[in-house]
Formats: C-alpha cells, structure tokens, sequence
C-alpha cells in the first residue's frame, strides 16, 4: 500500500482532486458511463463534443481499427467516429444532474458549432446548466469560417482566433479551453492567436489524420464501410511523441496553460506529459482498451513517483523538463561516447550487431561460438542504435570516456 498523498492540481483555478480526466469522446457520452468513472476515481471528465439541437450526425458503423504490433493489440487505435449523436438539450441535462450527485468532480462538456450564434448558445446554455469548464473542438473539420473543405477550424490561426474570441465573449463564469491540433507547421503561432482570442487554456492535442491500413485480399483500407474507407483520427501510444512535443512547443512559447491528451496509456506517459507543461492529463484510447479501472494503476503510480523522487505535490512536476530541450545547434558536439554490452545480461541474440553492421558503423562484431557482442570503441561513435534494438533494457549502455 502507498502513503496517502495530496494529487490535486489546478487548471485556471479549477481544482482537480488528481490529474486524470476523462477526454470527450465514447467513455463520455453516456450519462451512466461517466457516474460510474467518477464513483471509481477519476477527477474529471469532458462530455462528447456536442451541438445545437438542429445540427445533423451522421455516424457509420464500423468506425474503429486500429494498429497491432507482433502480439500487441492496438499499439494505435483509428476512429472514424464523429461528434455526439446527443445534442444540447440531453448534455446540459447530464451536466446538471452529474453536478448535482458529484459536486467535487469536474464536469467539463465539448462543444462545436458552425457559426456565432451556435458557438454562443451552447456556452450560455452549459454555463447556466452548471458545468465547471468549456472545451470547444477546433481539430476536428469544421466546415465553416471560409476555409477549405476538410480543414480543421485550428488550422486557420485568424479563424481560431475569432472563434474564441466569440466563445470567450459568452462565457460569464467558466473557463473556456480550445481543443487544437498539431496538424500545423507552427502550433505556438496558432496558440499565441488563440491565446490573443482571450481563451483560457488550451488542449493539446487530438488525433492524427492517418490510414490506418489496408487489407491485402480485398484492397479496402480499414475500417472496412461496405467496400469504401476514409481517414481515420489515430490515437494511442503511437501519438505520443507527437504529442509530448506539442506541448513542449506551447510551454517554451506560449505563456497559457495546457491539459494534455494524447498518447498517455499508463501513468508514466501522464508524467511525462506533466514534465513538458501539461497540468493535468486527459485519456480516452487507455479506457476504451483497458476500462475504467486503471484509474487505480494511475493514482498508485503516481503516488508512488512522488514519493521516490520526493515531490510534494504533482504541481512540481509541470514543465520540469523543459530546461533539457535545446536546439540541435546547441547540443554539445563529439562527446566520446560509446556503447558498453553488460554480457552478463546479454541474451545473444544479435540483434545488436545486425543492426550495427546494416546500419550503423560497423562497430560490433558477433563471436560465434560465445555468441556475444564485442564493441570495437574505434569504430563506435555512440548513435545509440544498438542500444534500441537491444531486447533488454539494460544491458547495453552508452558511456562518455
């Protein structure tokens, strides 16, 4: 058992009783599913992405895939799922109710609209409901604000910047978060407009546009819809480096705070996320593979960190990694560094050394009758290659002479 520990943190003045919340999306659009998610642990949750009454949805069925890896099932998770068949009149319903059975949650709803005027309603209409905050869907295609069919709304910096503006407007009480994409060349220039528009925070970030595969006997890619397929939103571990860098660039640029989604399977990825200046973490590809439950795994997990690198308080984890990213021209230049193979933790595979001699610098042999790796530190300039294939975490490692 781990020693209780305080694992609150803020978000615009919001109190979170911990960092891990529910993002919007199928684990939030029903009303018995999020009851349940709060009676288990969790501190929050943001609502499906909703809209105004006379707004059509159109879902189709199948609409996930995913990627598999060797034995890893849905090492990324592709969706073709739209916003919320639920409109403004069930959610802020939902909103009232959760509010009222769970005072101490944070009760967040997602909105999106197609002008003014339906932007304006769902935030008077929420805030009057009594949810905590407003997220409003700018990485998801829009349709609207005069740019180009299938673009995201957080694409256009000036229509990010007018949209929120709009939003910020209405909202009286809560503060409003811009969900955003990294489908950008420059995302801080995109926050810093969106900042400028007077919103609150920002989420970083959504899903990837992918194509998540396709089936070699009928030639359909996935999901297969009756023989046709489209563009999938790729979510998963295999967007976080996507995102953990996204974050980073709004931190180091932007003076706004940030929840972070994206990529976070377990607890140490919710961390990591922290490090580059999230204030808490949203999750949605975790929940749908694994439940509910591993809000368990991640309160433990955390704790725990905590306590072993002696943090008072999830707080101080924000952006504490920041000072470690520099500009490739800045990073120290021929550091004598090379690798070091532990034989007795060796598996002598030699995956190390087909690796080496394919693609890197010839600087490990393979002896054939030990089957261990030998490092030549003449011919090693330390690329660490060796090292990522390697099957055992520690057995190969990079020294400075």
């Amino acid at each position: 058992m781990y020693r209780y520990r305080d694992l609150s943190v803020e978000l615009c003045g919001v109190r979170f009783e911990n960092p891990f919340v529910l993002a919007a999306a199928p684990p939030t659009d029903e009303l018995d599913m999020v009851r349940r998610a709060f009676r288990m642990g969790w501190a929050g949750a943001v609502l499906k992405t909703t809209h105004v009454e006379d707004a059509e949805v159109d879902l189709v069925y199948p609409m996930m895939s995913s990627v598999n890896m060797k034995d890893r099932r849905v090492a990324g998770l592709g969706n073709i799922d739209l916003i919320s068949h639920y409109g403004i009149e069930v959610v802020e319903e939902r909103v009232r109710s959760l509010k009222e059975e769970f005072p101490e949650k944070v009760v967040m709803a997602s909105i999106m609209g197609s002008r003014k005027e339906e932007w304006q309603e769902l935030v008077m209409r929420l805030e009057e409901a009594g949810v905590d905050m407003i997220e409003c869907s700018f990485s998801c295609p829009q349709g609207s604000m005069g740019e180009r069919s299938g673009a995201m709304l957080g694409q256009d910096g000036e229509a990010s910047k007018k949209v929120a503006a709009w939003v910020k407007s209405a909202a009286k009480r809560v503060p409003v978060v811009i969900k955003i994409t990294p489908q950008v060349a420059f995302i801080s220039e995109i926050v810093q407009m969106i900042k400028e528009g007077g919103a609150d925070a920002v989420c970083a970030s959504n899903t990837i546009p992918s194509l998540m595969g396709i089936d070699l006997e009928t030639l359909v890619p996935y999901p297969n819809v009756r023989g046709k397929s489209t563009y999938s939103g790729l979510s998963g571990s295999l967007i976080k480096p996507i995102t953990l860098r996204t974050i980073a660039e709004i931190k180091k640029n932007v003076d706004i705070p940030i929840t972070g989604t994206g990529g976070v399977m377990n607890w140490k990825d919710a961390v990591e996320l922290m490090l580059v200046g999230a204030s808490n973490v949203q999750l949605c590809t975790a929940v749908m593979h694994y439940g509910y439950g591993i809000i368990d795994d991640l309160i433990v997990g955390l704790s725990n960190y905590l306590e072993t690198h002696d943090f008072a308080s999830p707080m101080q984890l924000i952006g504490k990694s920041l000072p470690h990213i520099a500009s490739h021209d800045l990073l120290e230049r021929n550091p004598h560094i090379k690798a070091h193979v532990d034989d007795d933790k060796c598996v002598r595979c030699g995956l190390c050394h087909i690796a080496c001699r394919d693609g890197g610098h010839q600087a490990i042999d393979f002896d054939i009758d030990s089957r261990l790796a030998l490092v030549d530190e003449d011919k090693c300039v330390g690329c660490r290659l060796c090292r990522t294939v390697c099957p055992v975490g520690d057995c190969i490692s990079m020294r400075y002479l």
